[in-house]
């Protein structure tokens, strides 16, 4: 009948499988291991590809690359494979103490600031103090341009006249404006009335949370932190003045009644802001932050005079206050528009000078002497050339300054508004890339 029959059939079936096991079996494997090794082979190829492409990118391109590279063996990555470059964590450290590194480290002064348009949605939404002094808001702003051109240095969001208050000085900073001030500094008496005994984390509370975050932020970047200060002939001219000036007039003239010994508040506001802002300094750096750079953003103010006279002495105690409490911390002095009197700034006590735009390099190098750490210098409105224009600017400045791994790159003065973003990555990318004229 049909059962019978279809049990028949499955009986036979059953019996041909169990005569011809082994051979099956045998193709089966045969088959599997020929898949295997065809799906090997293609992801070696894979590999090799994106190896060979990514040699071609730039290193910032590059490391976006790292997840589609395959092993060809089944080990666990090592430390080594996680961090191609464990020395990034302090090349810029060490560059700054005057070491010769293995490449030229960079980081741009206003790297944080408005020509990225992800900084606008904070700056156009917030003011100023509002944003650099809520900690989430400056952590995020300082971070934002790291991640994006992986500069060797991330610089804390905030301002040179951030620890004015400290002394009872009062500013604020307006939009279109600039900063503004309202304390009045024109007497000995305005001076003897600021405030003593400075406490930051009581007048300044943000700036500890703001370094704590960044400070790991640094270490998980495998990056540095970057910590600054202003110096005080720029803070007192600052407050002297009210606001941004152009003939620095009211702070002239108190130098020079304090010159005829009419008048000594200028010397005396310069010895108070120069005792605040070294320990002010100091207090960034228990924080966390591994490099100081004392900003005298207003040295253009300055004939070499007045500058050796009244500015440079107070510069040096600040750094003197910093060094002798942490002197394993380097300290970068930068005279804004101080190329003129360069050789007045071979003794100022701190690790490494930085140079604006308006000397040349090899020039500067020259003044400096070859025992003098140099930082910069390039024209920041190079950013708006070719990729090509910023790629040789890089190159020149890096040989003029002694070679890859001689100096520490950055601009002559900081990032200007409008300037194209990817012309930053374009920069950062070339310095990192660049290992010398006979380099193949």
């Amino acid at each position: 009948d049909p059962l019978h029959q279809h049990l028949l059939v499955v009986v036979r079936l059953l019996l041909f499988f169990c005569s011809n096991c082994p051979l099956i079996i045998q193709h089966l494997f045969m088959m599997k291991t020929i898949l295997l090794s065809s799906v090997l082979f293609s992801l070696t190829v894979a590999s090799f590809s994106v190896d060979a492409f990514s040699a071609k990118l730039s290193p910032r391109a590059s490391s976006l690359l790292q997840p589609l590279k395959m092993s060809s063996t089944a080990e666990a990555p090592t430390a080594s494979d996680t961090f191609q470059n464990t020395g990034d964590r302090d090349i810029l450290v060490r560059a700054a103490r005057g070491e010769v590194v293995e490449r030229t480290p960079v980081w741009l002064m206003r790297q944080a600031g408005r020509y990225m348009a992800a900084f606008r949605e904070y700056s156009d939404k917030y003011p100023f103090r509002q944003r650099s002094e809520t900690p989430e808001m400056a952590t995020a702003l300082s971070l934002q341009c790291h991640r994006a051109y992986g500069m060797d240095g991330i610089i804390m969001f905030s301002d040179i006249l951030t620890p004015l208050p400290s002394l009872g000085i009062e500013f604020d900073v307006v939009k279109g404006t600039g900063p503004v001030i309202s304390t009045k500094i024109r007497t000995e008496e305005d001076v003897a009335a600021l405030k003593d005994n400075v406490d930051f984390d009581a007048t300044v509370p943000f700036i500890r949370e703001i370094l704590n975050t960044l400070s790991k932020e640094a270490e998980e970047a495998n990056t540095s932190l970057i910590g600054f200060v202003g110096a005080p002939f720029t803070l007192a001219a600052y407050t002297i003045e009210g606001k941004s000036s152009k003939a620095c007039l009211e702070t002239k003239k108190l130098m020079m009644a304090d010159e005829r010994g009419d008048n000594k508040a200028m010397s005396m506001f310069l010895d108070r802001l120069a005792n605040m802002i070294g320990d002010y300094a100091c207090h960034q750096i228990e924080c966390g932050a591994q490099v100081i750079q004392v900003f005298e953003s207003w040295a253009h103010q300055l004939s070499p005079k007045l500058f050796e006279e009244y500015a440079k002495p107070a510069a040096q105690k600040a750094i003197r206050i910093i060094k002798e409490k942490h002197p394993d911390v380097p300290v970068i002095y930068f005279a804004n528009g101080g190329s003129s009197y360069l050789e007045l700034q071979r003794d100022m006590g701190c690790d490494m000078i930085a140079v604006d735009w308006a000397v040349d390099m090899a020039q500067a190098r020259k003044i400096l002497g070859p025992d003098i750490p140099i930082s910069g210098n390039l024209d920041p409105t190079i950013l708006f050339g070719t990729k090509e224009q910023i790629e040789q600017a890089v190159r020149d400045c890096i040989d003029k300054a002694g070679g890859p791994g001689k100096h520490l790159l950055n601009l002559g003065h900081g990032v200007m508004q409008g300037t194209p973003e990817e012309a930053v990555g374009w920069l950062v990318d070339e310095c990192k890339r660049y290992r010398g004229k006979d380099s193949s």
